[in-house]
């Protein structure tokens, strides 16, 4: 048995604004203008993150202790391990929707923003649940079964993004182009606004201060 640890409301504050200090540092300083990553740039910010990743590690087997910190670790590697199945889908939907080298990272920047708000919101509302009706335990344990089986069997079935059903209701709602303007999510067209065609997101007309 361990004991719990308790971290401080200001601790987790403090961690909170310097991980959104980072991604406004990489979005509005070193990748205000869009331009193709090369594999160089994409090295080196790949060993600032891990080295960041790791010097927290450092922080919480300083001020927490090794266990702490050993399970910080195991999170982190299992993390990284399983993101690495997500650079397939980044790949294929990057490549169905032609996405320009050029705008790549921004596209990949609010997706990956997105997605971490929303696990956020899911991870709050799972921990809620489970407290208040423990039997929902069950009912999460079985959806992932169900996906693990889905996954296991998919094989070699070709994939279409197009027939997403989530896509098409979006394209019922809101107009949208098939064509590039720029990193601007939305543009108008006389008096429509339409989504972009591989973005979700920011605007374009003179009245409202671009992206």
């Amino acid at each position: 048995m361990t004991a719990d640890i308790t971290v401080a409301w200001w601790a987790w504050t403090a961690v909170v604004a310097f991980i959104l200090a980072m991604l406004a540092v990489d979005l509005l300083f070193f990748h205000r203008k869009a331009h193709e990553v090369s594999i160089r740039e994409a090295g080196i910010w790949s060993g600032i993150w891990i080295a960041l990743s790791l010097l927290f590690g450092a922080i919480v087997w300083a001020t927490l202790g090794g266990h702490a910190a050993g399970e910080y670790m195991a999170g982190y590697l299992i993390e990284k391990s399983l993101s690495v199945d997500n650079l397939f889908v980044f790949a294929l939907l990057l490549s169905y929707f032609a996405v320009p080298l050029a705008h790549q990272h921004r596209l990949l920047y609010w997706g990956v923003l997105g997605a971490l708000v929303a696990r956020a919101a899911f991870i709050f509302a799972g921990v809620a649940l489970l407290e208040a009706f423990h039997w929902t335990i069950y009912v999460f344990g079985t959806l992932l079964v169900i996906t693990g089986a889905r996954l296991a069997t998919h094989g070699d079935t070709e994939v279409h993004p197009e027939r997403n059903p989530v896509l098409n209701l979006l394209r019922r709602a809101v107009p949208i182009t098939d064509e590039y303007h720029d990193q601007h999510f939305f543009v108008r067209r006389a008096t429509k606004v339409a989504d972009h065609a591989g973005f979700i997101g920011v605007v374009q007309p003179r009245d409202i201060a671009a992206s």
